[in-house]
């Protein structure tokens, strides 16, 4: 099942990803919420960690609600909920260029004095208009911030579409500046959820289907880390990590089976 042998930390923390690991989608993958109940039973701190900038906290809940899990929002960690908070804290105005649902994360800000970019997956929002308005912004002295980078994600018919990643190094590249990032893989982001559960970051374990934000960037943070053949997974993906991952299985439920018998 497992490339590698057990690790040698014992397991007191997982921090889960959603899509492509829990779910695709409205439907919930084979095992997983068995694989969840089985962590819960244990007692283990389990936090959900996801990339995704197209959904708003409050949407994840109910999202996971429907699949039968009870989570509380503060058990959520997304890109959003980080850069809100950062903007307040740096009193800063953002552009936003998000997708529109996600606009309610922001709502309410203070307005601040200092202008920033705030890139996130904005889908069809992603315009030469929104796109040079950034830009232009970001020449004249903007901060800048993806909410994440990712390439790619497992899109609703089951294919692969681009995500943030593309048109965050395309703006690099047009104005010079590298964007601080949000969401995994940046360590700040792992760091905070590791954190929250109380756990040395060495014991707690990332189980996600993204090998470089997923996996790369928990191996980086400290963290172990399992990589799923599940969701966006592609068949030799680890391969190009920098640092194996601790463990390489099936799905959820062999994770679960990996971590704890």
């Amino acid at each position: 099942m497992s490339q590698v042998k057990k690790p040698e930390q014992a397991v007191k923390g997982v921090l889960l990803d959603i899509d492509g690991v829990v779910c695709v989608g409205p439907r919930a993958l084979a095992g997983s919420l068995d694989a969840i109940a089985h962590i819960r039973e244990l007692c283990v701190p389990l936090k959900f960690v996801t990339n995704t900038t197209r959904r708003p906290r409050r949407v994840i809940v109910e999202d996971l609600m429907r699949l039968g899990l009870e989570v509380a929002t503060e058990d959520i960690f997304t890109p959003a909920s980080i850069a809100r908070n950062l903007l307040a804290q740096k009193n800063l105005a953002p552009l936003l260029i998000v997708h529109p649902d996600l606009r309610e994360d922001f709502a309410g800000l203070p307005p601040g004095s200092v202008e920033a970019v705030v890139i996130g997956d904005a889908g069809d929002c992603f315009s030469y208009d929104n796109l040079n308005k950034s830009y232009r912004k970001l020449i004249h002295g903007a901060e800048f911030f993806a909410l994440a980078k990712n390439r790619n994600f497992l899109d609703s018919d089951g294919e692969l579409s681009l995500d943030a990643g593309p048109f965050v190094a395309a703006l690099e590249y047009g104005s010079g500046k590298t964007a601080t990032v949000l969401g995994k893989p940046s360590p700040a982001f792992f760091k905070l959820a590791v954190e929250s559960m109380g756990r040395p970051k060495e014991h707690v374990v990332m189980i996600g289907d993204d090998a470089e934000a997923d996996v790369g960037g928990a191996m980086a943070a400290g963290l172990q880390a399992i990589l799923v053949r599940t969701g966006k997974y592609r068949p030799g993906q680890e391969t190009h990590l920098p640092t194996p991952p601790t463990a390489v299985v099936a799905d959820l439920k062999a994770a679960v089976e990996w971590m704890f018998g």
